[in-house]
């Protein structure tokens, strides 16, 4: 609950920050000689910026297992879910956080978790990911995607990608309306030059927008792979799992989960996880 009044606040806070730099701009005055209501689109930009991503985050959960055919488990099936279910339990324990539904889905290694709250969140692994590790590799692999849990690293990328997406939205719209007025003349700076250079500033804005989201799930996962490490007492299994991700194919995961995933990532801007051999030497560094 903590998490959505801060999401809420954060929504708040951007449209302050927002109304005051569009304040002391003029644009404010510009846009209300222009017979633009500033005001409705600041609110319309939150909305849709941050309404989106927070859907998103309360849907986390039922769109993970629909999309990726996530298999939810008790550990009653068999001694494999047995442990899987009570190495989660015990890392959760350990991470200070309500115990999560555990699943399986079918497909080459790769993991994720997933969930709005805390003490309410989806950890999932692969079959590929149970066939071609040891269990002290699925454990660190586990022991990382706990650590996203507790770290609230699900809520923390909604309130960015929120963030960001509300800036798009009002930018591009604000700019639109001067490009009209000043290049193509129209009068209620809402013609066809309008619209066309909203798209295209939305399209620029979003390309600069998803590398700041990039780049921080790049980052977090350098800590997820230190909150492993911190959960299991040495970071040697997890240097272990990350080794063997490397020399294996691994799962594409839905766009959805890409971020979420324990493998993946090309060193490019865009790229949502760290070249493995980056994350190998940033836990051996700390050994």
């Amino acid at each position: 609950m903590k998490r959505v009044l801060l999401l809420v606040a954060t929504n708040v806070a951007v449209m302050i920050v927002l109304s005051i730099v569009v304040s002391i701009l003029g644009l404010d005055r510009w846009m209300t000689a222009e017979g633009i209501d500033y005001t409705t689109l600041l609110v319309m930009s939150a909305i849709f910026g941050f309404g989106g991503a927070f859907i998103s985050l309360l849907l986390s959960k039922t769109i993970a297992k629909w999309t990726a055919g996530v298999h939810i488990i008790t550990g009653s099936e068999g001694s494999t879910e047995y442990w899987l279910v009570d190495t989660v339990k015990r890392l959760a324990g350990k991470a200070g956080v309500g115990m999560p539904e555990v699943g399986i889905f079918e497909g080459a290694p790769n993991a994720f978790a997933t969930g709005a709250f805390k003490d309410s969140a989806l950890v999932a692994v692969s079959s590929g990911l149970l066939q071609s590790m040891s269990k002290e590799e699925v454990e660190a692999v586990l022991g990382h995607e706990m650590a996203h849990v507790a770290n609230g690293d699900m809520v923390t990328l909604t309130l960015i990608q929120g963030v960001l997406n509300t800036f798009v939205f009002f930018l591009s719209r604000v700019v639109g309306s001067i490009i009209d007025k000043a290049v193509f003349r129209s009068e209620r700076g809402s013609g066809p030059g309008y619209w066309i250079t909203v798209m295209v500033l939305q399209f620029l804005f979003g390309i600069i927008a998803a590398m700041i989201v990039a780049w921080f799930s790049r980052w977090r996962e350098f800590r997820a792979d230190r909150g492993s490490a911190s959960l299991l007492g040495s970071p040697n299994s997890m240097i272990a799992a990350l080794s063997r991700l490397g020399g294996l194919q691994t799962a594409e995961l839905p766009p959805q989960l890409k971020s979420f995933g324990i493998a993946g990532g090309i060193g490019s801007l865009l790229a949502s996880h760290p070249p493995i051999e980056q994350r190998i030497a940033a836990l051996q560094a700390r050994a």
